[in-house]
């Protein structure tokens, strides 16, 4: 069947393990995914065999975490990251365990695990190993720790954020001990990085359940903690559906009049110049009257992002930014104006600086960039066609050049 395909690819892996003497096991996320029919992603391994086995076992291996018992075998061109069963000493800084100890039990590993849906195993026919009542967990679509919560949080406040990461992601609800030992342990947030928050945060946000987990994180305070958002009132903006992280904190600093730096999120720069973009087009769509308009929307950003912005139409407006209407401004009518540009960039333009100079007889200025912007903006908007020299005439009778 379908939905086995991921594990039945992985498989030969578990058997060449078993077959050198070791248990191997498919666990976490994947086997969780597979028991309520979700699309799988990364099939993660557990094992008996040490990291230094795992390496003796197979020939294209690479160490991306062996001081914590991971090793990363690439099988058939595809990666999977494989575990020692491991238990795990005292906890630094609510991070990261001071030392892990190697076991030969499955159960002393899936007994650290975070929430009993992500603690059930599975061996290569199929068989589930659910120690903590996982699946029912999943039939009930509750989020539930592994043992005490109090412990578990107090282990790794990451958790925290990965409870209500699955709580968007699935739609489960967090059962209600899990929950108050949440809000009990949520100032651990702050001695984790900014880089592990910032990787759960953009699973949460991209959730289908994310409107009803943010008001869980307002509850929660939780934006009290993570630097950036701690300068801001996040409880003045309203969510209503999936969207990135980058969309988030651009609505939100659009929202809130914001001018933060974006620097203690440590987001890549790609991320930033897409937030400064997102802001500047939040910033146009009140210029959108008509099509001409619309054209000129689309060139400046991009079909990528004017269909974006269209697309959170609910959200901006459940924030009382507003909208051109839906006649002029919807994913047809942006496709079909991006198809009808009659360029694409400035550089497609037929016409140059030192033509403008020539026609014009005047020299190099602040006067040309302002000119050429005119120009660009009147091909987009189809006053002019994108000839020399019918463009130079329009100049000589439409732009006043002081």
């Amino acid at each position: 069947m379908e939905k086995a395909l991921p594990f039945l690819r992985a498989r030969p892996i578990l058997e060449h393990i078993q077959n050198n003497g070791y248990d191997a096991f498919f666990v976490g996320g994947s086997v969780r995914d597979y028991i309520m029919n979700r699309p799988i992603n990364d099939v993660d391994i557990t094992t008996s065999a040490t990291p230094d086995e795992i390496e003796s076992l197979f020939s294209h291996t690479i160490p991306v975490g062996k001081e914590h018992g991971t090793i990363n075998v690439v099988w058939e061109h595809e990666n999977y990251e494989i575990t020692t069963f491991r238990t795990e000493s005292e906890y630094i800084n609510h991070r990261r365990p001071s030392s892990v100890q190697y076991v030969r039990d499955l159960y002393l590993d899936v007994e650290r695990r975070d929430f009993t849906i992500n603690a059930i195993a599975m061996d290569t026919n199929f068989k589930i190993y659910d120690y903590f009542n996982g699946q029912l967990d999943i039939e009930r679509k509750v989020i539930r720790t592994v043992g005490a919560p109090e412990a578990r949080f107090s282990e790794d406040a990451l958790r925290i954020l990965r409870g209500l990461r699955f709580k968007s992601q699935l739609g489960f609800k967090i059962e209600d001990q899990t929950y108050n030992a949440m809000r009990n342990a949520i100032e651990d947030i702050q001695y984790l990085s900014i880089e592990r928050i910032i990787i759960e945060l953009k699973k949460l946000m991209t959730g289908f359940n994310v409107s009803q987990v943010l008001k869980d994180l307002n509850a929660l305070q939780l934006w009290h903690q993570i630097p950036f958002f701690n300068a801001l009132d996040i409880n003045r903006v309203h969510i209503t559906q999936p969207l990135t992280l980058e969309q988030f904190v651009a609505i939100s600093q659009y929202i809130l009049q914001s001018t933060s730096s974006l620097k203690s999120l440590k987001l890549s720069n790609a991320s930033t110049h897409y937030i400064s973009k997102f802001i500047l087009a939040l910033n146009y769509l009140n210029q959108i009257n008509n099509h001409k308009h619309l054209s000129q929307f689309v060139y400046d950003f991009g079909l990528d992002l004017a269909l974006e912005v269209s697309a959170l139409r609910n959200t901006l407006e459940a924030n009382a930014i507003q909208l051109p209407s839906q006649s002029i401004f919807h994913a047809d009518s942006i496709r079909n104006a991006f198809n009808a540009l009659p360029i694409q960039n400035r550089k497609m333009l037929n016409i140059n600086g030192k033509d403008l100079m020539e026609s014009l007889n005047k020299k190099s200025g602040p006067w040309l960039k302002t000119v050429l912007r005119e120009l660009e903006c009147a091909v987009v908007q189809n006053y002019v066609d994108n000839s020399k020299q019918e463009m130079i005439e329009w100049v000589k009778s439409n732009v006043k050049i002081s």
